[in-house]
């Protein structure tokens, strides 16, 4: 389903029924994959985001940013037995340029920076300087 969105020239979706995107702006050249879960998201120009992503409401994402396929963005911290009501919404920035590599998870609150790159299958849980690039320690055998 594809409804109630401001979408740019020349951006490239799937078919309506291969999408979730509903009530975002999506910026011009930016090319959206199959299986995309995006609610009340900004999605820049000149984007690409890969199959099987969500991008939660109230999420950020500027100009020429990469998200590769399977990376989850959460915009929820779950509730404390002192809270256990209020579900808190915490909004994700991808500023310009980043890189997000397949099967990334970024948490709820985090600011990826400018030129940033997360490699595949990082659980990043906290702000990601400009320019920073992090990548899982690959297994010597």
């Amino acid at each position: 389903m594809i409804d109630r969105n401001n979408i740019g020239d020349r951006v490239v979706l799937p078919l309506e029924s291969m999408a979730y995107i509903h009530d975002s702006f999506i910026g011009k050249d930016t090319t959206i994959k199959e299986f995309v879960v995006i609610g009340i998201a900004r999605i820049g120009s000149k984007c690409t985001i890969e199959a099987f992503c969500h991008i939660p409401p109230g999420t950020q994402i500027e100009d020429n940013v990469y998200i590769g396929p399977h990376v989850t963005i959460t915009s929820k911290w779950h509730p404390t037995p002192e809270e256990p009501i209020r579900v808190k919404s915490k909004v994700v920035t991808v500023k310009k340029g980043a890189r997000i590599g397949a099967g990334s998870i970024i948490t709820a609150g985090v600011t990826v920076g400018e030129n940033a790159e997360i490699g595949e299958g990082m659980t990043i849980t906290y702000d990601v300087p400009d320019g920073a690039s992090l990548t899982l320690k690959k297994s010597q055998g």
